[in-house]
């Protein structure tokens, strides 16, 4: 029987300014596979109608929270330019939001390790049979954390690296950026992490030299400085390590940063010395509370001590560190709140932290281990499908009411383009009005670090 011609359309909508390994990965395997495969960022370009209407599958990709919201708002003009084509969502944010994607009209929706059934979904569409029959009911695992062998990602269909977030340099310099991933998924279990409720504390590795294959095409084309976009880059640090040196020995100017736990930070210590010797310029870690019943919540398996001394021991070796936080949440108190900018403000990390992490409000998607807590059962509303969360109001309307007046702060700021010490000031000054507690630091001056002291990525880290 002959094979019908099939034209795929990968759709990503945004991944933090990063040109994304989730078109690029997927788009390798499908042209592997005989595929036609046209790639839309719609955080870079306009969505074209012609690619649209000539595609018989079109996949959108949803990293994260933002990402589905965006998506979720395309699919109405999609569907408009054509809506014969099979529709198929994939990444981490899919399953757990597949009752509302099916309302949408998706055919298929996909999880976890999802380059391998992207192809069978495309290889199923190719018969005379599939094309002329209404569609079926997916025959795809919701989920698959099977192992695969990954492929070298196929970027050529994506804009160039200079249209994406790019590196502050310690220097002042902007240096042009690239995006890879070695692993998928984290061994750990946090309640409020929705890679959680997806791969179950699994994690998948890429490859070595399909990792450092795909970093040499981003180098040929400009890279000066690689994000690993892993959740946890010390899930496996016997994959890790050997990979950095090995990359830090190809490239000996090129630098990087990753994402790594305050627990692994600590139990691995020996190993940041490895990281600073190799180009990494920073390391983010999800801190996202100081007070430790809050991290027992969280079940993030560190505490306030251990941040600290995680922040000491990485001054102590010459790494920097990017905390982020939850900083609203059910559990925070106006006095706990001034905790946090107190704890910020004593280690000098005012510079360290962007602004927006002062005001990031707790998500609960659909699948969150939140929602095993009573506590959060009393706490939550209905599912809003638009929001793709489960509202819910803190106990003390202070809290809701501050936490807005800080995220109007921080988005007038950043519009303003004014210093992370001034905005962080007037968060302060807001939030001490707030809590009714005067300012311990009135009147005196603060002595602050200089921001083009601190490697950052243009585009700020949130979900």
């Amino acid at each position: 029987m002959k094979e019908v011609p099939q034209n795929v359309v990968l759709i990503s909508t945004y991944e933090l300014g990063h040109q994304p390994f989730g078109l690029a990965s997927p788009a390798a395997w499908l042209k592997a596979a005989g595929a036609t495969v046209q790639c839309q960022d719609l955080s870079v370009q306009r969505l074209n109608p012609e690619v649209i209407a000539d595609a018989d599958l079109i996949a959108f990709y949803l990293p994260m929270h933002t990402a589905t919201k965006l998506a979720v708002a395309a699919v109405p003009q999609i569907k408009a330019i054509n809506p014969t084509a099979h529709l198929c969502f994939y990444g981490l944010y899919a399953p757990m939001n597949e009752k509302f994607l099916r309302k949408l009209g998706a055919n298929t929706v996909l999880g976890g390790e999802f380059e391998k059934e992207l192809v069978t979904v495309y290889e199923g569409l190719r018969t005379p049979a599939a094309a002329s029959a209404p569609p079926l009911a997916q025959q795809q695992p919701l989920i698959s954390l099977t192992r695969q062998k990954f492929i070298v990602p196929d970027r050529s269909g994506l804009r160039t690296l200079s249209n994406y977030a790019y590196l502050n340099a310690p220097d002042g310099s902007r240096q042009i950026a690239g995006y890879t991933e070695a692993s998928r998924g984290c061994k750990h279990l946090c309640r409020h992490c929705p890679i959680v409720p997806i791969y179950q504390g699994t994690f998948r590795v890429v490859q070595h030299e399909v990792v450092l294959q795909d970093i040499q095409k981003q180098v040929e084309h400009g890279a000066r400085h690689i994000t690993f976009g892993d959740p946890d880059f010390f899930n496996g640090i016997g994959h890790a390590i050997p990979l950095v040196t090995e990359l830090h020995e190809r490239y000996p100017e090129l630098t990087y940063d990753v994402t790594i736990k305050i627990e692994h930070l600590l139990q691995h210590q020996q190993y940041l010395p490895v990281l600073r010797d190799t180009g990494c310029l920073f390391v983010t870690s999800a801190v996202e509370a100081v007070e430790d019943r809050i991290l027992e919540i969280f079940d993030k398996h560190h505490t306030r001590e251990d941040f600290l001394q995680v922040v000491a021991q990485c001054r102590r070796v010459g790494l920097t560190l990017l905390p982020t936080f939850v900083a609203f949440n059910p559990w925070i108190t106006l006095e706990g709140y001034l905790d946090l900018l107190t704890v910020l403000d004593a280690l000098e990390l005012v510079e360290y932290v962007p602004p927006i992490q002062l005001a990031i409000r707790l998500l609960i998607p659909a699948g969150s281990r939140l929602l095993e807590l009573s506590s959060v059962q009393g706490l939550i509303q209905e599912f809003d499908e638009t929001a793709l969360c489960y509202p819910w109001r803190h106990p003390d309307p202070r809290v809701d009411q501050l936490q807005a007046n800080v995220l109007a702060l921080v988005t007038q700021g950043e519009r303003r383009k004014e210093s992370r010490s001034t905005i962080f000031d007037a968060v302060w000054k807001v939030a001490h009005e707030a809590a009714g507690v005067r300012d311990p630091q009135e009147g005196r001056p603060r002595v602050r670090s200089s921001l083009i002291a601190v490697p950052h990525m243009s585009e700020a880290w949130f979900c």
